[in-house]
C-alpha cells in the first residue's frame, strides 16, 4: 500500500510537471486566468477533479 501510493504520488508530479515544462508561457496564462475566477469556481474546478479521480480510481481498480 505504502509503495504504491508513493509511486502514485511520484507519477501525479511527473504529470505536473510536464505542462509548465512544454509550454511556461501558457502554464503561466492558465495561472493568471485562474486567479481572476471567483472562490466558488475554483472550488467546483477542485470537486469536479476529485470527483472524476474517485470515478477513475473505482473503474480501474
Amino acid at each position: 500500500m505504502g509503495k504504491s501510493l508513493l509511486l502514485a504520488f511520484a507519477l501525479m508530479l511527473v504529470l505536473e510537471g510536464l505542462f509548465p515544462f512544454a509550454a511556461p508561457a501558457a502554464w503561466r496564462e492558465t495561472f493568471a486566468r485562474l486567479i481572476r475566477l471567483a472562490d466558488g469556481q475554483i472550488r467546483f474546478i477542485g470537486l469536479g477533479s476529485m470527483v472524476l479521480g474517485l470515478l477513475l480510481l473505482i473503474v480501474f481498480s
